[in-house]
């Protein structure tokens, strides 16, 4: 039962600057994966299609933060969705698609989180 406390997220307040800054850190995230993930599978693609994938997926992932799983959940659905449509793809190379975005974005994020646990540990 003590360690039940460390998986609870409570997300902290923060002005509009810090939502700001949050949603274009997300967009940028996931239409750098999202390009990735297509360019990966699909070979060479515009930039301008990730970019509208990135912006729709961080404003769902801002507004539903507090939520965890289901954001989670409801992230991936929108991102399959948003795939097959700016793509203009069949159901089995948008999964494959998105099942890449996810994994590239995983990626990204436990890069970028070691990073600052690791610069978070330098000496001062």
């Amino acid at each position: 039962m003590i360690g039940t406390a460390v998986l609870q997220v409570s997300p902290t307040t923060g002005g509009p600057l810090a939502y700001l800054g949050t949603f274009l850190l997300a967009a940028g995230a996931y239409a750098l994966t999202a390009h990735i993930a297509a360019r990966n599978v699909l070979g060479d693609v515009p930039l301008r299609r990730a970019g509208v994938i990135g912006l729709v997926l961080a404003v769902i992932v801002v507004a539903l933060q507090q939520y965890g799983l289901i954001a989670f959940v409801v992230a991936i659905a929108v991102d399959f969705a948003l795939i097959r449509y700016v793509y203009r793809l069949r159901l089995r190379t948008t999964g494959l698609v998105t099942l890449v975005h996810v994994v590239v974005s995983i990626l990204l994020l436990f890069v970028v989180l070691s990073a600052y646990r690791l610069i978070g540990t330098a000496p001062t």
